[in-house]
């Protein structure tokens, strides 16, 4: 049976009773004992309370260890999921990761509705880049916990984790809620531009990819994918100057010579495009947007037998929706 906040208050509700039974009859016998043991109960609870207020205190100072300490002596008294979630937190900050996780894992057990609980095995999950885990464990969080800041984070991972696991509509959700909360990381901006692109909002990622480029104007890769939505939203004068930008800073990379070989192709120099789509297979030979535009220029030269090789590798690899139409129209009689 799985715990939760009511078999809490069940279990609550029947030690009271066992509590009160005996206070009945202690108290016929005297009634000593009866006084002494809730009493008691409730001191060690005060000291519990008092170990893991010091112990907060020491993780604000980033003294996890003296929390440690701290998080240890409340355990003696009480254990409980706030006591083994405090000791979590601080082998956390200490790095002894194995132990934070038993700790996690026991509290889930003893309260699965546990949204820190949940929050902090989703974090385990993403330093081991368990993206399923992530996903499961931050959705329990944003759903259980009552903490703003808490739950923003959840979803942060739990973006994350979608775009990884490639979920686009999902991803796109919670990557939207967070960047409008003022998350706006290269690695978030990335991970969107990335889902944009996959649910064809080229024009979202493109947004997006201008603002990488102004943040990082050192990285090739956002160039690249700069002059790619370009080229997807047919603004190929526009995606030239993105792709020769990317080539400085290496002229022989395969996708950069891809692309600019198909914008080559839109705008009529086929001959140029020629030369770099087989400079490009020539280090990339797999790449399907290459052998997509290799296999135009060959239908272009009548050589159609060649260009549907191409365009059936092309498939094989997949991500590239012009190729199924491209076979339908020049190789369904093959």
């Amino acid at each position: 049976m799985i715990a939760g906040p009511g078999g809490r208050r069940i279990a609550l509700g029947f030690n009271l009773a066992v509590r009160m039974a005996y206070f009945t009859s202690s108290f016929q016998r005297g009634g000593l004992l009866v006084l002494l043991f809730p009493f008691g109960l409730s001191l060690a609870a005060q000291d519990a309370t008092q170990l893991l207020a010091s112990g907060d205190s020491l993780m604000a100072l980033n003294k996890p260890q003296r929390a440690l300490e701290k998080f240890e002596a409340a355990l003696k008294q009480e254990q409980s999921p706030r006591t083994y979630l405090a000791r979590a937190r601080a082998f956390q900050k200490l790095q002894r990761m194995d132990r934070f996780l038993l700790d996690v894992e026991k509290v889930l057990r003893m309260d699965s509705l546990s949204a820190e609980a949940h929050f902090l095995r989703a974090q385990y999950a993403a330093k081991a880049n368990d993206a399923e885990r992530v996903e499961l464990h931050a959705s329990h969080a944003i759903r259980l916990g009552s903490d703003g800041d808490m739950r923003r984070e959840a979803r942060l991972m739990r973006g994350m984790a979608r775009a990884e696991l490639n979920e686009a509509a999902g991803a796109i959700e919670d990557l939207e809620a967070v960047m409008a909360a003022g998350h706006e990381e290269i690695e978030v901006l990335k991970a969107a531009a990335r889902m944009y692109d996959a649910a064809g909002r080229h024009a979202d990622a493109l947004d997006l990819l201008e603002r990488l480029c102004d943040l990082e104007p050192g990285q090739m890769g956002h160039w690249v994918n700069r002059a790619f939505e370009l080229t997807q939203l047919g603004r190929f004068d526009e995606a030239m100057p993105m792709i020769e930008k990317a080539l400085e800073y290496d002229p022989d990379e395969p996708v950069a010579l891809s692309n600019r070989a198909y914008i080559r192709y839109k705008t009529g120099k086929r001959q140029e495009a020629r030369t770099d789509v087989e400079r490009s297979l020539r280090s990339f030979p797999m790449n399907p947007y290459a052998l997509r535009t290799r296999a135009l220029i060959r239908i272009d030269d009548g050589d159609r037998k060649r260009a549907c090789e191409d365009l059936s590798l092309a498939r094989a690899i997949g991500g590239v929706a012009e190729v199924e139409q491209l076979v339908q129209e020049h190789c369904s009689g093959r």
